[in-house]
């Protein structure tokens, strides 16, 4: 595919001032964030909320706060929003804000796992299924989160059951601790296991980062960039902004001959009609 979308994810659940002091995390904060990363070419956001001592919330108030400021800046961007902003949120709460917001995206992490530093991160088959099916019924597109091959399996028997509906929409997350490493040749595995019709993005944590934004634009991916997944621009060099991420990869995919998606072309791509 010649077009390759932005993700911009700005802030995450887990990152704070003292890991870089330019994480985002208050509503107004985020918004901006988000504005500046539209301008410097960004599709698509990835919105987490943080609570008033920096930590991750689901909080319905919060993501309809971050939202109103965004679209007070005349922003086109798409919005794609957690479903697991925090590791004590509920089934119910997980949702709330979908069924409120509508945003044209949201998350769907297909399966379970153990993160080694905080515990279990937990996605019941009862849940899955659910959210499926409310993510169709109020027309918001699920982005597939795979951590591991046990979580495109999942989906894809989310898919035959009737829970998802194709064309799906992948995320690859390499390098959580706990699930797949951040290597090319993990990357090209899963991408083998998707079905010929989806889209795919991908993007590594921490120092994998650049290698999987790099591996992913040569073979012919979408990309996804932000705080949430890595505060380090280079080698003992804190990055500036989350504009400053999204500058390079529109740098990069132009100097790869690929185009930069703009949000409309991103809804072509991915289908995103009510």
């Amino acid at each position: 595919m010649d077009k390759c979308i932005i993700t911009v994810a700005p802030t995450g659940a887990w990152p704070k001032k003292e890991n870089n002091p330019h994480v985002p995390i208050t509503p107004q904060e985020i918004a901006e964030d988000v504005y500046e990363c539209w301008q410097a070419g960004a599709a698509i956001a990835h919105l987490h909320m943080r609570d008033e001592k920096g930590n991750g919330t689901m909080s319905k108030d919060k993501f309809r706060e971050t939202i109103a400021l965004i679209k007070e800046k005349k922003c086109s961007i798409v919005l794609n929003c957690t479903t697991s902003g925090a590791l004590d949120a509920t089934d119910e709460t997980r949702m709330a804000h979908l069924i409120e917001l509508r945003p044209e995206m949201a998350s769907y992490d297909a399966g379970s796992m153990n993160w080694m530093h905080s515990g279990v991160f937990l996605n019941t088959p009862a849940f899955l299924e659910k959210l499926g099916l409310t993510m169709q019924e109020i027309g918001v597109k699920p982005e597939v989160k795979v951590f591991d091959a046990s979580f495109i399996y999942n989906a894809l028997y989310y898919l035959k059951k009737g829970a998802l509906k194709a064309p799906l929409h992948f995320q690859f997350c390499l390098g959580a601790a706990g699930g797949s490493a951040a290597t090319v040749e993990n990357l090209v595995y899963l991408k083998s296991l998707i079905p010929r019709n989806s889209t795919w993005s991908a993007f590594g944590i921490g120092a994998g980062h650049l290698p999987i934004q790099l591996a992913t634009i040569a073979l012919g991916g979408h990309v996804r960039l932000g705080m949430e997944d890595n505060v380090m621009y280079a080698k003992n060099r804190p990055a500036e902004s989350n504009a400053e991420f999204v500058r390079r990869a529109v740098r990069l995919i132009t100097e790869a001959n690929r185009t930069v998606a703009t949000p409309d072309d991103a809804r072509e791509i991915l289908d995103l009609r009510r």
